[in-house]
């Protein structure tokens, strides 16, 4: 794991527990945000179309086995539904922007039902342009939300019916691969959800995606 990352995260975590670093920890936890988002952002800058949807270690386990184009996609679809579905409840950024018609995606989901060459599959048929101006803006929002948060909101468990508002938007697929999601959320507090996904995921997903980047271009 990248040194830095993983000593911001670990921080975070720590300044976040305890009522007089919370703020302190909110601050650090943007921060990181903004080291992984900046990496991602050089991804468009430095990288050809045909590396987004190259799948490299096709047949090995772990992050590393997905494209870029699709742990891009993973990462902000997962932080958009757990932002406004489970969390807020209100409405996600996937459906205010009309993004799937704008980014071309045949799926609403995590993507985690799609195994090997469906992944490369779906990230060829992804418009970047539009995938980042969603990353950019889901991104925008949970740090809104965050932001607003006392410390004792973190200590809330999120309420049994959002299970079921979330099963009824066909955003986690019912696949074996997918479906566990659901209760790995909903059985977490606020707190817990900021470290995963809203920290840790990036980092995870991230760091293959460079794994990705360094078996094309060693």
């Amino acid at each position: 794991m990248n040194k830095e990352w993983s000593e911001l995260n670990k921080t975070m975590q720590v300044q976040i527990k305890k009522e007089d670093t919370y703020k302190e920890g909110i601050g650090t936890l943007f921060y990181l945000r903004g080291q992984l988002m900046q990496t991602l952002l050089t991804f468009k800058e430095d990288l050809c179309r045909e590396d987004f949807h190259a799948i490299p270690f096709i047949n090995a386990d772990g992050y590393h086995s997905k494209t870029i184009a699709y742990s891009i996609w993973h990462i902000f679809r997962i932080e958009d539904i757990v932002a406004h579905t489970v969390i807020c409840e209100d409405e996600q950024v996937f459906f205010t922007g009309n993004y799937q018609e704008r980014i071309n995606s045949p799926i609403i989901t995590t993507g985690n039902e799609l195994v090997k060459q469906q992944i490369a599959d779906f990230s060829k048929q992804l418009d970047l342009n539009e995938l980042y101006a969603y990353i950019l803006e889901v991104r925008e929002s949970t740090e809104k939300m965050v932001e607003k948060m006392s410390y004792d909101e973190l200590k809330k468990k999120i309420p049994e019916e959002r299970k079921e508002n979330l099963k009824s938007l066909d955003v986690v697929s019912a696949d074996k691969n997918a479906v566990w999601l659901i209760d790995y959320w909903c059985n977490k507090d606020i707190r817990g959800l900021i470290q995963m996904p809203f920290s840790r995921h990036w980092i995870m997903h991230i760091e293959a995606c460079l794994r990705i980047k360094n078996k094309i271009h060693p």
